[in-house]
């Protein structure tokens, strides 16, 4: 179906539900969600479904981008961020300047390793977006059909991803600039409080501003829009719904960490396990450096987790994104045409 501007008129046709008629009338059910308004529990269901249905492309697609990004963060970790050793935070003799400057390192670490996540998990929602809106339709999509459809759109991505991370890189660095001009000029101990809280603030309102923006992949990538535009759309889809947005998008985050953990723990010791110090040494370690046997066994088990949970969050993203349009423009009416339905929204169920 065409995903672009909406119908005149903008808003659906369910303002009318519940006067006395019994609640909305059946929806019509031809892939893996409802074309009505969605509930929590429908669009956490339908993002499995695309998995468990669409199982080889959603998984080929995830597994490419997990071992992509973790290949980049083991050699990161193991030429870079190793080397950067947090230590003093366990010497009760360490100075506040040492302790700054470690706790300024293992914030850039941490900060570094989930702006590659980030951009694995973006990256995995833009390319299962095409198989998340035929899925949608109950129409199957192979791998080389969705690198085909996404492809134009690549180079804006990136554009998008690199957009979004400096944006979030700019908002906490303008909230650290403050407590960071003042500890130059009166030293660490008169500046880390004003830098501590100037980094929460400016966190604070990067979250909002990630979540108003949160749809622009799935923008850009279905209605074929520029960067800009696609940020808009965004913009002007979560406008008034930020919090059920959130919340949403958090439930899921919570979900795919939870999954996530279930399978890298044992990754992870069994890493610990064949390093040199064994799992004592692994459990005493204070340091963070750690050899490469042990981050490339623990790297096998997060592209294993990532590979699952990838096509969680991206399958919520995606059909928030098409939930939002349904509560606003009537976007299924334009589905069930797409799908063969007549009479969709007059109370026929249809399907197929």
């Amino acid at each position: 179906p065409g995903w672009g501007a909406p119908p005149p008129g903008g808003q659906g046709p369910y303002g009318g539900w519940g006067n006395g008629w019994g609640g909305p009338p059946p929806a019509a059910k031809p892939g893996v969600i409802p074309l009505r308004p969605l509930g929590i529990g429908e669009l956490l269901d339908g993002a499995v479904s695309t998995m468990r249905t669409y199982w080889r492309t959603v998984l080929g697609i995830s597994l490419t981008l997990a071992v992509l990004t973790q290949v980049v963060v083991v050699l990161l970790q193991g030429f870079v961020l190793n080397d950067s050793s947090t230590a003093v935070l366990d010497d009760p003799s360490a100075t506040l300047g040492e302790l700054t400057d470690a706790l300024g390192d293992l914030l850039l670490s941490s900060a570094v390793l989930y702006g590659i996540t980030l951009i694995g998990t973006v990256a995995a929602t833009a390319l299962l977006t095409t198989v998340t809106s035929r899925a949608v339709l109950g129409r199957s999509v192979t791998t080389s059909e969705a690198w085909r459809d996404a492809r134009p759109q690549i180079p804006r991505l990136f554009g998008l991803i690199i957009l979004l991370s400096l944006i979030a890189a700019g908002v906490i660095a303008a909230g650290a600039v403050p407590g960071v001009l003042l500890s130059l000029a009166a030293g660490p101990e008169v500046g880390l409080g004003l830098t501590l809280l100037g980094i929460i603030g400016a966190a604070v309102v990067g979250v909002w501003l990630m979540v108003r923006l949160s749809l622009a992949s799935p923008a850009l990538m279905l209605e074929k829009q520029g960067i800009t535009k696609a940020m808009r759309r965004s913009f002007r889809l979560v406008r008034g719904s930020w919090w059920r947005v959130f919340g949403i998008q958090a439930l899921a985050a919570i979900i795919a960490y939870v999954v996530a953990a279930i399978v890298v723990i044992p990754f992870t010791f069994l890493a610990a396990a064949f390093s040199g110090d064994g799992v004592t040494g692994f459990v005493q370690a204070s340091g963070g450096n750690f050899g490469w046997t042990f981050l490339v066994i623990s790297g096998i088990g997060s592209v294993v987790g990532s590979t699952i949970t990838f096509p969680i969050t991206a399958g919520v993203t995606v059909l928030l994104y098409i939930d939002q349009r349904i509560r606003r423009e009537a976007l299924d009416l334009e589905l069930a045409r797409a799908a063969g339905i007549q009479d969709h929204g007059t109370g026929a169920t249809g399907g197929s």
